[in-house]
C-alpha cells in the first residue's frame, strides 16, 4: 500500500514533475497528492524573507492541516544586476501573483541595459519535508545561468522563456519536460529530499 504525501501546492506542473522524478528515481511506494486532492484549510500568506522560512511554512501548515506527511517547495529566480531579486518575491514581481508575462516584460525592462557579462541568474528551489510529529527536512537546489535579451519558447512557466541555462544557447522554455527534469533546479533539491521521500516508501 502506497504512502499518501501532500504536495503543498495547485500548480499541476509542479505536482507532475514530482511524480515524473519519483517515477524515474523508483520511488513506488509513494503517492503525490495535491491541494485540491484534500479538504481545504486556511493556508498562512508567503512572508518569509527566505525560500526556506515559506517553504517549510507551508510543509508545517499542509502536516498539521491534513495529518499527511507535506512537501513544499519555494522557488523563485535570483538576478545578480538585482542584488539576488526577486527572489521570494519572484511570482508575484509586477504585482499580481502568477502572472508571467507581466513578470518577464518587467524583470526584461529592469535589464534593458545590462550588458551580458551582468545578466547572470539562477533558479533556487527549496523543498521542505514535515512529517506529522516527526522529522523536518530542508533542502536547496540551484540551477545557474543567464537572462536573455528577449523570451525564447512557449515550455515551462515561470522565467524559463528568459532563462538561459549556463552552457547553452536554448531557453528553459525551449526543453523538453524530460531535458528540464534533468537539469533543473527543483530536480536538484528533490534528489537530495529523495532519501527521507524514500523513508516513508511503504
Amino acid at each position: 500500500m502506497s504512502r499518501r504525501v501532500l504536495v503543498a501546492s495547485r500548480n499541476a506542473k509542479k505536482l507532475n514533475e514530482l511524480r515524473r522524478i519519483l517515477a524515474e528515481a523508483g520511488v513506488a511506494g509513494v503517492q503525490i497528492v495535491g491541494l485540491d486532492d484534500v479538504p481545504e484549510y486556511p493556508e498562512a500568506p508567503e512572508t518569509g524573507a527566505t525560500f526556506e522560512e515559506n517553504a517549510l511554512a507551508k510543509a508545517r501548515d499542509g502536516a498539521a492541516a491534513t495529518g499527511l506527511p507535506c512537501v513544499a517547495d519555494d522557488s523563485g529566480i535570483e538576478v545578480d544586476a538585482l542584488n539576488g531579486m526577486p527572489g521570494v518575491l519572484s511570482a508575484r514581481w509586477a504585482g499580481t501573483h502568477g502572472d508571467d508575462t507581466a513578470n518577464n516584460e518587467l524583470l526584461l525592462a529592469q535589464l534593458n541595459d545590462v550588458p551580458d557579462e551582468r545578466r547572470g541568474a539562477r533558479f533556487v528551489s527549496v523543498c521542505a519535508l514535515v512529517v506529522p510529529g516527526g522529522a523536518e527536512t530542508v533542502v536547496r537546489g540551484e540551477w545557474n545561468g543567464t537572462i536573455g535579451h528577449a523570451p525564447l519558447g512557449d515550455g515551462g512557466f515561470g522565467y524559463d522563456p528568459l532563462f538561459r541555462p549556463d552552457g547553452g544557447q536554448t531557453s528553459a522554455a525551449q526543453l523538453t519536460p524530460a531535458e528540464k527534469d534533468a537539469v533543473s533546479h527543483r530536480k536538484r533539491a528533490l534528489m537530495q529530499l529523495l532519501p527521507a521521500l524514500t523513508a516513508l516508501d511503504g
